[in-house]
């Protein structure tokens, strides 16, 4: 039994998947918090799905993929910022219209150019296919975005339940504003590799929104998140060896049935609290 268990270490790409899933658990689940708290959960899906064509673009130009989904990142949430602070359309609608654009441009070079990356990889993500060089990548952007986040966690959270009262206690609401949508844009291109586009909103949102179901001050809500994801990327990776699946989606339904059981304790709680007081 124990060396069923053990089977998967045995295996340097399992082993990589492994290592890969750590290092993007702490900053992801970080940034899903303020994220959550922020009512950002479609800003993460928006920019998520408009690296595409930063990335064929990149590809094509002979650059490394990631400075295109960087550069496309920052372009779809910079624009998105701007078009709904200088219009009269909502952010909500602005988002929609910018990424869906962005992801149907990101196709279209995609399919007029002959490449050796799969589109798959880029979509779903490859967490058994990284190597030493993406672990790097992703290390080093995880270590950067998770300090960040960790250093002005308290002036992030004042912003984000906040933004006129961080603006009255003399903080740099821009520089927090656009510094949070460069941690985004960090965490979507470490996660490239791993998840890919699509499931990385997964890792983005699912983590904050368990720990707020789950705790009520938000420093444990940084650490719930965590470890949540931590745990839940782990046993995804583990189980897919067995189930012969894919890591990231087995990742992504783990996170949701979390997210699902914290719904209902919640639930279960509210209601008891109801009837007491009743």
């Amino acid at each position: 039994m124990t060396e069923a268990l053990l089977l998967p270490f045995q295996f340097p790409f399992m082993q990589n998947a492994y290592l890969i899933a750590l290092i993007v658990a702490v900053p992801t689940a970080l940034l899903s918090c303020f994220l959550v708290l922020k009512g950002w959960a479609l800003m993460g899906d928006a920019v998520s799905h408009a690296v595409l064509p930063g990335i064929v673009l990149a590809y094509i130009l002979g650059l490394p993929l990631i400075l295109g989904a960087f550069a496309a990142a920052m372009l779809t949430a910079g624009a998105t910022g701007y078009l709904a602070e200088n219009s009269r359309i909502k952010q909500d609608t602005v988002m929609g219209v910018v990424f869906s654009g962005m992801f149907g441009l990101g196709i279209v070079l995609y399919t007029a150019i002959t490449s050796d990356v799969h589109l798959d990889h880029i979509l779903f993500g490859n967490m058994l296919g990284v190597g030493a060089g993406d672990l790097w990548t992703a290390l080093a952007i995880g270590a950067v975005v998770s300090a960040g986040l960790l250093v002005w966690w308290r002036d992030l959270m004042l912003h984000a339940f906040d933004p006129a009262q961080a603006r009255v206690s003399g903080l740099r609401v821009g520089a927090l504003h656009y510094g949070l949508l460069t941690a985004l844009s960090l965490s979507i291109v470490a996660t490239l590799s791993a998840t890919g586009l699509i499931l990385a909103v997964g890792l983005l949102i699912s983590p904050g929104a368990i720990a707020f179901l789950l705790v009520r001050s938000f420093g444990r809500m940084l650490a719930v998140a965590v470890a949540v994801n931590i745990a839940s990327m782990l046993a995804g990776v583990h189980l897919s060896f067995y189930l012969d699946s894919a890591p990231a989606p087995t990742i992504i339904l783990i996170l949701t049935a979390a997210f699902i059981a914290a719904l209902l304790r919640r639930t279960r709680q509210t209601r008891r609290a109801q009837a007491h007081l009743g």
